[in-house]
């Protein structure tokens, strides 16, 4: 059953090696999950999925694959009343009163039992063997006991179920959806550059281990210096405009950023950059930062992000003067080049889907800028973005 599982599994696109599955068939053989449907779906995915991006193909792939279980595919609600679920009292067992109670043998009689049970049954039970109900020894329920069962609503108990029937949700983390700052961390965390810093205050486990094993197992610590990410970004980020949509992903995105690089600017524009940039969005008219300012002031070590959808105007880009907000002396174009002269990892992060992109003759404007590093802000965008800033 493995074997085809794991195929299903590959071939939902999650580049599991037959390692992984052998690691798996180990964890079970070591009884780690043991008839508990949330333990062992916990255990495939820890065994099989080595990057969180590919959690969502793995649920897909885990619900076709293991579809017969639950083939009675109607909404728990539509087809149990609420009330035959609502647990009153719990009934106690003796271990021989337990040994007694038999099981059906497979998992399809189970469940065709089940189905047989739900065309006869027409009203609430509790306590008793056969229908579906709470407190009681039946298969089909919840608060009660029997060796092997479906758990229908209710908590788990005595882990016994082999299936259990209730809403499950997933987070979704393919890489096609959008962003959450969570989301964003996983994918920042390709852009390192560790550094020793700082004073002896990081634990070395592994160091620590070994030298507390020579010393016949008393406590001997051993610290490391603290490591910090080197990495230096500089975030520009577009505000306003057309760009009110994408406010909550580039919140997120900037948080994210906020977290994972120490050495990290930010700096804010409208629709395109020009002679001046802003920190404050309160006080932009009053506290300007000249570009050349930027220009002179981070080194050509740093990393640059540009935030933005490039949706404007071809003239805000191409022309002098041509800013929807003030007169340019010189055109957006002009202070891009000088920007990607001055710092050669240079990107631009765009919150409009891929799809759209050949429509809107600035987005392609400013893909020729930046040489066609232009990455959309999905996971998998995000990880490939960090992945060329690394080269």
């Amino acid at each position: 059953m493995l074997i085809d599982f794991f195929s299903q599994v590959r071939d939902a696109g999650v580049p599991a090696t037959v390692r992984e599955l052998l690691d798996l068939i180990a964890a079970l053989n070591q009884n780690l999950a043991f008839a508990d449907w949330d333990e062992f779906y916990l255990l495939a995915r820890t065994c099989l999925v080595k990057d969180e991006k590919y959690y969502d193909r793995f649920d897909l792939a885990f619900s076709h694959y293991f579809q017969g279980v639950a083939q009675l595919d109607v909404a728990l609600d539509q087809l149990i009343p609420e009330d035959w679920l609502r647990q009153e009292f719990e009934r106690l067992l003796t271990p021989e009163e337990r040994e007694q109670l038999k099981t059906l043998g497979s998992l399809q009689e189970l469940l065709d039992t089940l189905q047989k049970r739900l065309q006869e049954q027409k009203g609430r039970h509790a306590g008793g063997s056969k229908w579906v109900g709470t407190g009681g020894t039946s298969p089909f329920g919840h608060g009660g006991y029997h060796p092997e069962g479906i758990r229908i609503g209710g908590e788990s108990r005595h882990k016994r179920a082999v299936k259990v029937w209730e809403k499950r949700e997933f987070r979704n983390l393919d890489d096609s959806v959008e962003l959450g700052t969570r989301n964003i961390k996983v994918a920042l965390k390709r852009l390192r550059q560790f550094a020793r810093t700082g004073a002896h205050q990081e634990l070395d486990l592994d160091r620590t281990i070994r030298a507390t094993a020579r010393n016949a197992g008393h406590l001997d610590l051993k610290m490391v210096p603290e490591r910090h990410n080197a990495v230096k970004v500089l975030l520009f980020l577009d505000v306003g405009g057309s760009m009110d949509p994408h406010v909550q992903v580039c919140e997120e995105l900037f948080s994210a950023c906020r977290s994972e690089f120490k050495h990290l600017e930010y700096f804010y524009f409208h629709n395109f950059v020009y002679e001046s940039v802003w920190q404050d969005n309160l006080r932009r008219y009053q506290e300007r930062i000249p570009t050349l300012e930027v220009l002179h002031k981070y080194g050509d070590d740093y990393k640059v992000i540009f935030v933005g959808d490039a949706s404007m105007a071809p003239y805000e880009i191409a022309l002098a003067g041509g800013s929807v907000e003030h007169w340019n002396e010189e055109a957006g174009a002009v202070w891009m080049r000088r920007i990607r002269q001055t710092w050669k990892k240079t990107l631009w992060l765009n919150p409009v889907a891929p799809r759209y992109w050949d429509y809107t003759h600035s987005i392609q404007m400013v893909r020729d800028l930046m040489e066609d590093q232009m990455y959309p802000m999905t996971l998998e965008g995000l990880d490939q973005a960090m992945r060329w800033l690394s080269k």
